[in-house]
C-alpha cells in the first residue's frame, strides 16, 4: 500500500459550506448594509426563520429532503442530518441539507430566467430497499433561529415493483400461432387487455383488465398493420397501442413475456408504438419493442403523464426513442435491466451532432440524430438503472423543461440514475438537464460520447450528485457539462479519463475526491472552474496534468468567496501547476498530481482520433494498491464509510472493493451492443 494517512472528514472542517465563514468582503458588505440602513433601505435578516418541510418521493437506495426558509442573509444557517432503521438505538451521521437559495439560473436565448428560492435540500444516501428510517434534521444558526426548528420523521425506501399474485391471468398469442392456446387466450394485447374488437369496435371496452390482472405473451411477433382496417393487433390507422387503464400499487396491471420464447412487438415503422401516458401502475416485463420511433410514450407536456410506471428486463432495438415522458405529474417509474439499442448506422465511429469538430463526416457533414434518449423522464421519484445504452443522441436524461412548478409533486426531484453502461453518444451520457432537487447520478459507466459526459444544463438549484462515474473518450473535453448557470452540483469519486474543460459559471459547485486524467490533448489544460457564486470548493482531487501546456489549469470566481448580485463573473486566471492554484485561491489544499501509472492497466484515447470507437471491456479503471491515489481522499458520510486503509482513495473504485455490475444484472459479460 502507499503512504498511509490520517483519518479525514469532508464535514469536520467546516470546508463544505465555505460561506460559513465570514470574509473581508462579508465584512465589507454588512456596513454597506448599514449605509443602506442610514438611507431607509430595510436591513439584512440574518437569523433564519424555518418554514415548510418537504419529504421528497424516496427511492430504493435514497431519501430527499427540502426545507424552506426565510432571512439567513448572511447564509450562515446550517441542517444537521442523522438517521437509524427505525427501532435501532444508535444514529449514525449524513451529509448535511445544502444551503440554497439566490442562486440565478438562466439562459437568455429561451427567455428562462430562474432564481433558486431560498431553503436547504438534500439526500441521505446508500440506504437498503423496503427498510423504515427515522430521520432527524435540526436547523441551527448563529445569528438566531425562529419556528419550527427540527423534524423527526419516518420514511421508507422503496422497493422493485412486482406483479401481483392473486389477479387473473390472461394469455395472448400471435395470429399465426399453431398449437394448444391456454385459456383465457386472445389473438391481441388489446382484445386481452380491454376486451377490444376490430376496426370501429376497437374503441369499444366493454370487459377490460382489473388491477392485479397479468396478461403473459407468449412467443411469436406482434407486428402492426395499420393500413388494414381490420389489423389483427387492433390498431387501425396509427398502429399505437393506447393503454389508459389503472393499477394501484398492490395490485398492479402486469403485461410479461410468458417466458416460451421472443416475444416481440414490432410497429412497422410507425411513430408510438405504446401511449401509456393516462395509465398508473403498470409492469412491462421480459418484452422486446422495435422498428417504431416511440417504445412507449409516457406523458406530454401540460396534458398527462403515466404514474408508477415499470419497464424491466425488456429489449429496444431499431427505435428513435425509448421511454420517454414530458409530464411534471409522471412520477416513480422504475426502469431498470433493459437494453436500448438506437438506430445510429455509425457504429464504428464516434460522430457529434454539431459544430466544427466533427465537419466533414456523415453524409451531411454531422450526425444525423435517427435516435434521440433511450430514457427522458420528468416529474419525481423515478429510478432509472441497471440499463445497457448504444447508438442514441443521448443515452439518459431528465427533460430541460424550463422554471419548475411550485408544488414539489409536479418537479424533476428526488431522482436515482445507476449503474447504466453506456456507448456511443452522439451527445452526451447521462443529463440532468431540468433536475431540480436531490438528483443522484451514481455508478454509471459512459465509454464513447462526442459533446458531453455527464451533463447539468441546468440544474435549479440541486444537490445533483454526481457519485463514483467512469468517463472514457469524451473528444470535446468536457466531462461534466455543467452549463446554463446550473446550481448546486457535487462531484463526489468520479474516474474521468479525459480533461473537464466545460467553462460556463455555476453556482454553489464542489468538487471531492475525483480523477481528471489528461490526454495530451494539444493546447488544452487538464481542468476548469468556472464559479458564479460565493459558495464553491475542491479539495482532495488527482489531475494528470498534458503535456506541453503551460495553462492547466483554469480558475475564475468571485473574490474571497463573495459576489455582488447580477455583478459580472470575474476573468480568467490560469496557472501551469496545483501549487500555484492552490497558493492563489486556497482551493486543492490536498490535490495531487499523478499519471496513469495509479491504475492496473490503463493507456488514455488518443487525442488525435477523435472519431475513434473504444470498448468497455478492454479498459481497466482499478487502481494499483501501491498508487499515489490510494488513501487520497477524505471522508465523506454515507458515500465511502467502507473504505479501506487508512483514508478513502480515489476515483470510482475503491482498491479491493467490489466493481458495480453495469448494465442489466442478468446479461452476460459480453457486450450488449454487438
Amino acid at each position: 500500500m502507499g503512504a498511509r494517512r490520517g483519518r479525514r472528514n469532508a464535514l469536520g472542517d467546516g470546508e463544505m459550506n465555505n460561506a460559513a465563514r465570514p470574509t473581508a468582503s462579508a465584512v465589507a458588505w454588512r456596513v454597506i448594509a448599514l449605509l443602506l440602513l442610514a438611507g431607509g433601505v430595510l436591513p439584512a435578516e440574518d437569523a433564519a426563520h424555518a418554514g415548510a418541510f418537504t419529504v421528497e418521493h424516496p427511492t430504493l437506495h435514497n431519501l430527499g429532503f427540502e426545507w424552506a426558509i426565510s432571512g439567513d442573509d448572511d447564509r450562515d444557517a446550517s441542517v444537521a442530518v442523522a438517521f437509524r432503521k427505525a427501532g435501532q438505538d444508535a444514529w449514525r451521521q449524513a451529509l448535511p441539507l445544502v444551503r440554497i437559495g439566490g442562486e440565478r439560473v438562466f439562459r437568455t436565448r429561451e427567455n428562462l430566467d430562474y432564481t433558486v428560492p431560498d431553503g436547504f435540500a438534500g439526500s441521505i444516501l446508500n440506504l437498503e430497499p423496503g427498510t423504515e428510517y427515522e430521520c432527524r434534521f435540526q436547523l441551527s444558526d448563529p445569528d438566531g433561529t425562529s419556528g419550527e426548528t427540527e423534524h423527526l420523521v419516518r420514511v421508507s425506501t422503496r422497493t422493485e415493483p412486482v406483479p401481483y399474485e392473486g389477479g387473473r391471468v390472461l394469455h395472448v398469442y400471435p395470429p399465426d400461432h399453431e398449437g394448444d392456446k391456454l385459456e383465457p387466450h386472445f389473438t391481441s394485447l388489446l382484445q386481452a387487455y380491454y376486451g377490444a374488437g376490430l376496426g370501429d369496435w376497437s374503441v369499444v371496452w366493454e370487459r377490460p383488465v382489473s388491477p392485479g390482472d397479468t396478461i403473459l405473451v407468449h412467443a411469436g411477433l406482434y407486428r402492426n398493420d395499420r393500413l388494414n382496417y381490420v389489423d389483427p393487433m387492433m390498431t387501425p390507422f396509427d398502429g399505437t397501442n393506447w393503454l389508459t387503464l389503472k393499477g394501484t400499487a398492490e395490485r398492479p396491471i402486469t403485461i410479461r413475456a410468458a417466458g416460451d420464447g421472443e416475444a416481440v412487438f414490432d410497429g412497422a415503422g410507425n411513430h408510438r408504438l405504446f401511449d401509456v401516458s393516462a395509465s398508473a401502475h403498470h409492469i412491462f416485463e421480459g418484452l422486446t419493442f422495435r422498428n417504431t420511433d416511440i417504445a412507449i410514450f409516457a406523458g406530454f407536456k401540460g396534458v398527462a403523464g403515466a404514474r408508477n410506471l415499470t419497464v424491466k428486463r425488456c429489449r429496444f432495438e431499431d427505435i428513435g426513442f425509448g421511454v420517454w415522458t414530458e409530464y411534471a405529474g409522471s412520477s416513480d417509474f422504475y426502469i431498470a435491466d433493459n437494453i436500448f439499442l438506437g438506430r445510429s448506422e455509425q457504429r464504428n465511429l464516434l460522430v457529434g451532432w454539431t459544430g466544427p469538430l466533427w465537419r466533414g463526416v456523415g453524409p451531411y457533414g454531422s450526425h444525423e440524430v435517427r435516435s434521440y434518449y433511450a430514457v427522458k423522464v420528468y416529474g419525481p421519484g423515478h429510478v432509472i438503472a441497471h440499463n445497457a445504452v448504444a447508438y442514441f443522441h443521448d443515452g439518459i436524461g431528465i427533460s430541460t423543461y424550463g422554471t419548475p412548478e411550485a408544488d414539489p409533486e409536479r418537479r424533476a426531484s428526488s431522482i436515482d440514475i445507476y449503474a447504466n453502461d453506456i456507448h456511443m453518444s452522439g451527445d452526451d451520457f447521462i443529463e440532468t438537464d431540468g433536475g431540480v432537487h436531490n438528483i443522484r447520478v451514481f455508478n454509471n459507466r459512459g465509454v464513447n460520447a462526442a459533446h458531453g459526459g455527464y451533463s447539468s444544463q441546468p440544474v435549479f438549484g440541486g444537490p445533483a450528485y454526481f457519485i463514483r462515474n467512469l468517463l472514457y473518450h469524451v473528444p470535446s473535453g468536457v466531462a461534466f457539462k455543467f452549463s446554463a448557470k446550473a446550481a448546486g452540483l457535487f462531484a463526489y469519486h468520479n474516474t474521468i479519463i479525459g480533461e473537464q474543460v466545460a467553462s460556463d459559471p455555476s453556482s454553489n459547485m464542489h468538487y471531492r475526491n475525483n480523477l481528471f486524467l489528461g490526454r495530451d490533448t494539444p493546447g488544452r489544460g487538464v481542468m476548469t472552474w468556472s464559479n458564479a457564486g460565493r459558495e464553491f470548493s475542491s479539495d482532495y482531487n488527482g489531475f494528470r496534468p498534458n503535456a506541453g501546456v503551460r495553462e492547466q489549469y483554469r480558475w475564475r470566481a468571485p473574490d474571497e468567496g463573495a459576489v455582488v448580485p447580477g455583478a459580472p463573473v470575474p476573468p480568467w486566471r490560469t496557472f501551469s501547476s496545483l501549487r500555484e492554484l492552490r497558493a492563489a485561491t486556497g482551493q486543492e489544499q490536498h490535490g495531487v498530481e499523478l499519471d496513469f501509472d495509479i491504475f492496473e492497466r490503463m493507456a488514455p484515447p488518443d487525442p488525435r482520433q477523435r472519431h475513434a470507437v473504444y470498448h468497455a471491456r478492454e479498459l481497466n479503471f482499478r487502481l494499483r494498491p501501491d498508487s499515489a491515489a490510494v488513501d487520497a481522499g477524505v471522508v465523506i458520510p454515507t458515500v465511502n464509510e467502507g473504505f479501506a486503509g487508512a483514508a478513502p482513495d480515489l476515483g470510482a473504485l475503491e482498491v479491493g472493493g467490489d466493481e458495480p455490475h453495469f448494465g442489466p444484472r442478468w446479461l452476460p459479460s459480453q457486450p450488449f451492443y454487438q
